[in-house]
């Protein structure tokens, strides 16, 4: 059962504790929400109110440094830099565990331990994600986190205390502040949200205990877990990296493993690393549960974050059937698992039945088949992204990777090749996972003949045999011709987009059939179209239905082109599609400029006076004005008509009723168009954002809300409707 305790506020506090005990209660109510939050996933208050509760927090601390203790929330990242890591020797061997391909070696595994004790035959099993992770030591005193290790050889570990301490699924203090006290309320939600989606089978929720039965830490407690990336976070750090330049990473595991070993803990910190107990490798002053399914609910009431889909069975066909059917579900955990471990229930057992080397013989990972595989690479070719952006691809000798024929591979950059030492003629290995694209994890250098050839990067265009540019700092390389066949579809799909020119009815089919007739040769061409040009690239596939003439939709598509030409300059600006140039930026160059001639002119370093604007997006902005045929389409434009002077879309203001307030916006409105409603709120002063965070003062809501509400409701964002919102501006 999940449980929900309320905090009382600050000034209630004060009437009654002193200001030392406030401070220990702040660090108390600090922890608890930080677990509801980065544990459970099912925060009890707002962003804005953590954020308060840690400020009164540091005020304390600045006032009281002699109070600072290190399971403050403040210690998380505190420590400096180090030179190198500590050895540190575990209490006891952490041991790896033998695997099991197939039901049949786990049944042999089984018949194996059975003849050594005949209690293994009535014995339960539970069964536990193999997460994909690092597995690491954590040492408690008291309570108290005082050092954290990674497994090293199984003896001896690396001190990466400082680095862990920043992992905010860890307590620093247990049992967690706020689990043991009222008053309590079930949080059927949370509960519900964390147990979905899984087998039928009894959940380790169910179990947990009362508050008065949350247990007592011993005063000596070493707890082992793996440290990991969830598949989300993972790709959300890639795109942050993407967008900023700079290298991406390869898999999570390789890079949750690289973040703690970190020499500075800032650097960690910055990583969206988390983390799950599994097991208690040495207690002493105190007891633990004697069966691994109480361990974990045991563990769980101490604050520790645990798998929400364990399972326990009676026997070991039961815990078999569910192995097998996580086989086709593994990508529903969320994170990397290359198998399941099926672990003897009692532990006193487990333990008396020994190791073999360095396996104990009390548990087997079941392992998943393998989602990596050998193959020759034939070729590497090169696509053009829309931006201009050139994306090395695999041709691959077909091979079967999970049931699928793969013939072409994702290289991510040249980048990439290069530091892998990719070769054309290379024995490859390759990745598949779940629906995500093949990839080229790198070359198995010991099958080499020398007859494989080093790869470099093309010198042009492979598309319109333009020149490639590779700015400094970034992975990518860029064709900058705006007129590239390869990049054209891409180009004037976005050119007509609602965030740009809203041209509707322009679709990829219309478009396609433009281009194809030569009618489009880049995205100014789109204003010279004439109505017979329409009528000659509509068929029946692009009408809504049979009796729609296609005169009307040449007219339509016409009347659009036209209303086009009165969009700001904001817009037009974000159309051109200059790289690193979307709507923000758009709308302040739009406002420093004024025009796209005096936007055209300006250097490299008074567009840097513009915020928000750096040296890398300032140089592709004077490289795209600076380019032949961009100007051309910028000459195109101007006689067209299509050359607004000063923009008449405003970003948020320092001042109106709005200022300062970020809203987010969710559902149908009656008054307000997408567009419109940002419009409006942003001339009152106001942010509009796309999701919902901590940063959020308002969402504003509309028919048919789609998860934004749910995510609003669960961060105790303030939800008003439409007339609200108007009210608010009155």
């Amino acid at each position: 059962m999940i449980v929900k305790r309320q905090f009382h506020g600050y000034n209630e506090c004060m009437t009654a504790l002193s200001l030392r005990e406030r401070y220990e209660q702040l660090k108390q109510e600090i922890h608890f929400h930080n677990y509801r939050y980065h544990v459970l996933d099912a925060p009890l208050i707002s962003d804005a109110e953590f954020d308060r509760l840690v400020a009164e927090l540091k005020r304390i601390e600045a006032e009281h440094p002699d109070w600072v203790t290190p399971d403050s929330p403040s210690q998380r990242a505190g420590a400096a830099p180090s030179e190198k890591f500590e050895k540190v020797r575990h209490p006891r061997p952490i041991l790896s565990l033998a695997n099991a391909f197939g039901a049949e070696e786990a049944r042999a595994w089984f018949e194996r331990i059975r003849k050594l004790d005949e209690r293994v035959e009535r014995a339960a099993f539970v069964v536990e994600p193999k997460i994909d992770g690092l597995s690491v030591v954590l040492h408690y005193r008291d309570g108290l986190f005082v050092q954290g290790a990674t497994r090293g050889d199984g003896e001896i570990g690396e001190d990466i205390t400082a680095n862990l301490r920043t992992v905010r699924a860890i307590p620093l203090r247990i049992p967690l502040a706020g689990m043991d006290r009222g008053p309590w309320t079930v949080d059927r939600d949370a509960q519900e949200a964390l147990t979905s989606n899984h087998a039928s089978q009894p959940s380790l929720f169910d179990d947990l205990r009362p508050p008065s039965a949350v247990p007592r830490p011993p005063s000596s407690l070493f707890v082992r877990g793996e440290v990991f990336i969830t598949l989300k976070d993972f790709e959300a750090l890639n795109r942050r990296l993407q967008e900023a330049g700079e290298k991406t990473y390869l898999n999570p595991r390789n890079t949750a493993a690289g973040s703690l070993r970190q020499l500075d803990p800032a650097i960690t910190a910055s990583r969206p690393l988390t983390l799950l107990v599994y097991q208690v490798v040495y207690a002493e002053g105190g007891e633990v549960p004697a069966t691994q399914w109480e361990l974990l609910a045991w563990l769980r009431g101490l604050g520790f974050p645990v798998t929400d889909v364990a399972r326990r069975f009676e026997s070991l066909e039961e815990a078999l059937a569910h192995v097998q059917t996580w086989e086709h579900r593994r990508d529903e955990l969320g994170y990397e698992a290359d198998g399941m471990v099926i672990k003897l229930d009692d532990l006193r057992l487990a333990e008396g039945l020994g190791y073999v080397g360095k396996d104990p013989r009390g548990a087997i990972a079941f392992k998943f088949p393998a989602r990596e595989v050998t193959t020759k690479l034939l070729a590497i070719e090169v696509e053009v992204g829309r931006t201009g952006v050139l994306t090395p691809r695999a041709v691959l000798e077909p091979v079967e990777i999970g049931g699928v024929i793969v013939r072409n591979a994702t290289l991510h950059n040249f980048d990439y090749i290069a530091e892998k030492d990719i070769r054309v003629g290379d024995r490859v290995l390759v990745k598949r996972a779940g629906e995500v694209i093949p990839y080229v994890i790198g070359p198995v250098s010991e099958a080499r003949s020398g007859a494989e050839q080093p790869y470099r990067p093309p010198e042009t265009c492979p598309a319109c045999g333009g020149a490639v540019e590779h700015f400094e700092g970034e992975v990518a390389w860029y064709c900058v011709n705006a007129a590239c066949p390869a990049q054209l579809v891409r180009n004037v799909e976005h050119f007509v987009s609602k965030g740009a020119m809203d041209i509707g009815g322009l679709g990829p089919k219309i478009v396609e059939k433009l281009i194809q007739a030569g009618l489009v040769r880049d995205v100014a061409d789109l204003y010279f179209l004439r109505r017979e040009d329409i009528l000659a690239a509509v068929t029946k596939k692009e009408r809504k239905t049979e009796k729609e003439p296609p005169g009307k939709i040449a007219d339509n598509l016409l009347a659009a082109i036209a209303e086009s030409k009165k969009q700001p300059l904001a817009r037009l600006v974000a159309a051109l599609g200059i790289r690193g140039v979307g709507e923000v930026v758009a709308r302040d160059l739009a406002q420093a400029f004024g025009s796209l001639d005096a936007l055209a002119a300006a250097s490299a370093e008074q567009l840097q006076t513009v915020e928000g604007i750096g040296p890398n997006i300032a140089a592709a902005i004077v490289d795209w004005f600076g380019r032949e045929q961009n100007r051309k389409v910028l000459e195109k434009l101007k006689a067209a008509g299509v050359w607004p002077q000063s923009s008449t879309v405003h970003g948020p203001s320092s001042t109106g009723a709005l200022a300062g307030l970020t809203f987010v916006v969710t559902g149908t409105l009656a008054g307000f168009t997408r567009e419109g409603v940002k419009e409006f709120i942003e001339a009152h002063g106001g942010k509009v954002s796309d999701s919902v965070s901590r940063n959020t003062d308002y969402l504003v809501l509309g028919e048919a809300p789609g998860s934004k509400l749910q995510k609003a409701q669960a961060l105790g964002v303030k939800i008003i409707e439409e007339e609200e919102l108007r009210k608010m501006c009155s």
